[in-house]
């Protein structure tokens, strides 16, 4: 993966961090993912145990056990588990209580899987709320000759999402990473993210500590290597003036 060195900082960066402390003390979590707090319990546990299960089939039979995709398929929604073919070969005798399959609310993906297969949880609340708000999206643009319902920018081609003028409510969405409200964008081309930016500059503050670091091309994957979770619908991010700033992906 191409990697960039490049220095964490500004006043920007320092302004918006700050913003973010102040709310996450109001949700009562000052850092994301911080200690557990904020994950069901027995997330990590059903994580190794997957990855357990995974990495003895693959020893076994040098494949997968996930189920199709196609080429168009996001990639932090692409490589779902079959459960069903653990069970039935015998690997898993029993499936994670928070998975989709038992009635929870977590697929369980492979990630790397051409390199180093890693299981990681994607959060299906948050993909149907995107979902719904994209249909309404849709159905607006369909409405009104393609014009989208945008609101304040919040990056360059990115905006915010004027629920009014589709005589909807906002949605609470709730970042698996630091269980504060986070919201949704829309592109200018009408399609609909999570925005994961102030997670994403919160790991950048936490873990740089202000000094130059390699990072990676598309910033959701520092994300990606600190949690248990992908950002689900999300965006990807490059690095921008020392902030987080989304690109289609």
């Amino acid at each position: 993966m191409s990697r960039t060195r490049l220095r964490i900082g500004g006043r920007a960066v320092r302004s918006a961090a700050a913003a973010l402390a102040a709310l996450l003390l109001l949700t009562g979590c000052l850092y994301p993912g911080d200690e557990q707090a904020t994950r069901p319990a027995g997330i990590k546990e059903a994580v190794r145990n997957v990855q357990s299960a995974i990495d003895q089939y693959m020893e076994d039979t040098r494949m997968l056990p996930i189920k199709n995709a196609t080429r168009d398929t996001p990639l932090y929604e692409k490589f779902v588990i079959d459960f069903a073919k653990l069970k039935r070969t015998g690997y898993m005798s029993a499936l994670p209580a928070v998975s989709y399959e038992e009635g929870g609310h977590y697929y369980f993906l492979v990630i790397d899987e051409e390199t180093d297969p890693l299981v990681k949880l994607m959060d299906l609340r948050i993909a149907q709320q995107i979902n719904d708000i994209q249909s309404w999206v849709d159905g607006y643009m369909a409405a009104h000759n393609g014009e989208v319902p945008k609101g304040d920018r919040a990056y360059p081609d990115f905006y915010y999402i004027d629920y009014e003028r589709m005589n909807k409510k906002s949605p609470t969405i709730v970042s698996p990473y630091s269980n504060a409200p986070i919201q949704a964008i829309v592109h200018d081309n009408g399609t609909v993210f999570a925005d994961y930016g102030i997670d994403i500059m919160q790991t950048l503050q936490r873990e740089s500590n202000g000094s130059a670091e390699a990072l990676p091309d598309d910033l959701r994957r520092l994300l990606v290597d600190r949690y248990d979770f992908v950002p689900v619908k999300g965006p990807a991010y490059r690095l921008a003036g020392g902030e987080p700033q989304a690109v289609l992906p």
